[in-house]
């Protein structure tokens, strides 16, 4: 397992925080998500054998938020 930190910018309330870990815990190879919307970043533990960094931070994105 590895881990990455992003930064992600546009999340505004808890219902940001709670779509955003639902899309990251659904992406096959995470393992666990913590997504801090005072600090503004995501926390993810995932399987790089079956998904990348970059493709999390796609899943950012896809939400509606920049992924720093």
């Amino acid at each position: 397992m590895e881990e990455v930190l992003i930064k992600v910018t546009g999340m505004s309330c808890q219902g940001c925080v709670k779509n955003l870990t639902g899309a990251l815990s659904a992406t096959p190879g995470v393992s666990s998500v913590a997504v801090s919307l005072e600090q503004g970043e995501a926390r993810v533990a995932y399987d790089p054998a079956l998904v990348s960094s970059n493709a999390l931070r796609t899943v950012v994105e896809d939400c509606g938020f920049d992924a720093v």
